[in-house]
């Protein structure tokens, strides 16, 4: 079944309405896909705890800014995270007063397994794709969100 798209807007170009809409129509069903899943983590906590095992237990400043928002919503996202144990304090040996953040071998569980859970859904969605059109997809929406990154970057400067 093929999304429909909106009609354009009058005077206004008629791709980027269709893509306008099929970008709201994709993080929707995303959503909404995740959210049935056994074990899911919103997309905050996800990337949150996928930061902390790429990089190690790390600031808050320093996550906020490799997430790109405040320290104050990484403190946000974060207690949840502290009271559920997925994410633990660790002091920082430079500075006995300031602490880390860091993934806690439950929350590294946790993200396995939701991580494997994506990917399987990822794995269903495009079953009957040819691998050429994997990877032009995958590298086409890794571009488009660079230049999300870099157009939210412009916009903070």
């Amino acid at each position: 079944m093929t999304t429909p798209s909106p009609p354009a807007a009058p005077g206004n170009d008629p791709l980027h309405s269709q893509l306008h809409y099929q970008v709201a129509v994709f993080a929707r069903r995303l959503e909404q896909a995740r959210h049935g899943a056994v074990g899911s983590l919103d997309r905050a906590a996800y990337l949150l705890l996928d930061e902390l095992q790429r990089r190690g237990p790390a600031s808050v400043k320093t996550l906020a800014a490799a997430l790109g928002v405040d320290s104050s919503t990484v403190t946000r996202q974060a207690a949840p995270l502290v009271e559920a144990d997925l994410v633990g304090r660790v002091p920082y040996p430079a500075d006995r007063r300031a602490v880390h953040l860091a993934l806690t071998p439950l929350g590294g569980r946790r993200l396995a397994e939701v991580r494997a859970g994506r990917e399987e859904l990822m794995r269903h969605l495009t079953a009957d794709w040819p691998a050429d059109e994997r990877r032009a997809f995958c590298a086409l929406l890794a571009r488009f969100n660079d230049s999300l990154e870099s157009y939210s970057a412009g916009r903070q400067s």
